[in-house]
C-alpha cells in the first residue's frame, strides 16, 4: 500500500522528519528528554499511519463495492460506511451510481420500444403500399375501361390521402414523444373548437349523409388550439367511420370550477368489451376494426390530450360509443 500510495508515503516522510527534528532538538536538553520525544513521535506516526491505511482500506472497499455495483451486482452495504464523511460520499456515490442503473435501463426500454415501433410502422405503411403498387399495375393496363381507369384512379387517391394521414399523424407522434411541442393557452370557444375539428371530416360525413349535431353553449376554455383540434378531430373521425350511414354524432360540453368535459357519442355499434382497455394504445386495432384505421388517431388524442393536463375514456352508451375528454383547469 505504501509503495502504491505517494499521499501516504509522504504523509510518513514528514512524520518522521517532525520527529527527528524534535530528537535533536530534545538533544540540546539531555539524551532522556530526547529518547522521550523519540518515542513519542514514533508513537503519533504510527498511530497516523495506521489510522491513514485504515482510511484508505476503507475507500478501496468502496471502491470494490462500487465496481461490483456497476457489474450488476448488489447495491452498495451502506451499513459499512455509517460514520464521517466516507459516509457521504459513499451515499452520493451510490445515488449517482442508481441513477445513471436506471437511466441506462430507461433507455434500453426506449430501445426496445423503438424497434418495435419502427417495426409497427413499417407494417402500417406497407399495406397501402401495396395497394397502391396494384392499383397503378392495374391502371397501366392496355385494355381498361374509361370507368374502370376512373374508379382506379379515384381509389389510388384514396389511398394516397391515407398514406399521407398516417405519415403525418406518426410524425405528430414522434414530436410529442421527443418532448418538442410546446403547447400554448388560449382561451377558445368550445363551438368553435368543434367547428375547426369537424371541418375537415364534412364532406365524408356528408356523402355518408351523418349528422353532426353540437351542443356546446358559448363555453370558453383555456387550450393548445391547433392541438386540440387535432385530437377532438381524431375522436371525431373515429366515431365517423364506426357510424352507419344517416347515423348521427353529438358532442356536449359543460363545465365545472375544476374541469371543461367534452363528450362525443355516435350510433354506431359501440365497443368490444375486450377492447375498450386498449383502445388508446399504439397500432392497437379491435375486433370492431372494418380496415378503415391503422390505431393511430386515437394513440394520439390521448397524447395530445395528457400534454394539456387532461384525460380521455371511452366507453359504450345507450346508443352507440361514448368518448369523454377532459380539460382540467388547474394541476390536480
Amino acid at each position: 500500500m505504501l509503495r502504491r500510495n505517494r499521499e501516504l508515503m509522504l504523509e510518513l516522510a514528514c512524520c518522521l522528519i517532525l520527529t527527528l527534528t524534535g530528537v535533536f532538538v530534545a538533544l540540546g536538553v539531555s539524551w532522556r528528554t530526547a529518547l522521550l520525544v523519540g518515542a513519542l513521535g514514533l508513537s503519533f506516526s504510527a498511530i497516523a499511519v495506521g489510522f491513514s491505511c485504515w482510511r484508505y482500506g476503507r475507500i478501496k472497499r468502496l471502491s470494490g463495492d462500487l465496481e461490483q455495483l456497476l457489474h450488476g451486482g448488489k447495491p452498495l452495504p451502506i451499513e459499512h460506511y455509517t460514520e464521517g464523511e466516507l459516509s457521504v460520499l459513499a451515499s452520493q456515490i451510490q445515488k449517482m451510481t442508481l441513477r445513471l442503473l436506471e437511466n441506462a435501463s430507461a433507455l434500453e426500454k426506449d430501445k426496445k420500444h423503438l424497434a418495435n415501433s419502427l417495426a409497427d410502422i413499417s407494417h402500417q405503411l406497407r399495406t397501402p403500399l401495396t395497394a397502391m403498387n396494384l392499383t397503378a399495375a392495374m391502371l397501366s393496363a392496355s385494355d381498361l375501361t374509361q370507368e374502370r381507369r376512373q374508379e382506379l384512379t379515384v381509389e389510388l387517391k384514396h389511398l394516397l390521402r391515407r398514406t399521407q394521414w398516417l405519415v403525418e399523424s406518426l410524425l405528430k407522434l414522434s414530436r410529442l414523444d421527443a418532448g418538442v411541442v410546446s403547447f400554448v393557452r388560449e382561451s377558445v370557444g368550445v363551438r368553435e373548437l368543434v367547428h375547426r375539428a369537424a371541418m375537415p371530416l364534412s364532406i365524408p360525413m356528408e356523402l355518408r349523409e351523418q349528422r353532426l349535431v353540437t351542443q356546446c353553449g358559448e363555453m370558453v376554455m383555456d387550450c393548445d388550439p391547433v392541438w386540440t383540434a387535432e385530437a377532438l378531430g381524431n375522436v371525431l373521425k373515429n366515431a365517423m367511420e364506426h357510424t352507419p350511414s344517416g347515423g348521427t354524432i353529438t358532442v356536449r360540453a359543460e363545465q365545472t370550477p375544476i374541469y371543461t368535459r367534452i363528450t362525443v357519442e355516435d350510433t354506431g355499434p359501440g365497443f368490444h368489451r375486450e377492447d375498450i382497455p386498449h383502445l388508446f394504445e399504439r397500432f392497437y386495432q379491435g375486433k370492431g376494426n372494418s380496415g378503415a384505421g391503422y390505431g393511430i388517431g386515437l394513440a394520439l388524442s390521448r397524447r395530445i390530450i395528457a400534454s394539456q393536463n387532461g384525460t380521455i375514456q371511452a366507453a359504450n352508451g345507450d346508443k352507440g360509443a361514448v368518448f369523454t375528454l377532459k380539460f382540467y383547469r388547474q394541476t390536480i
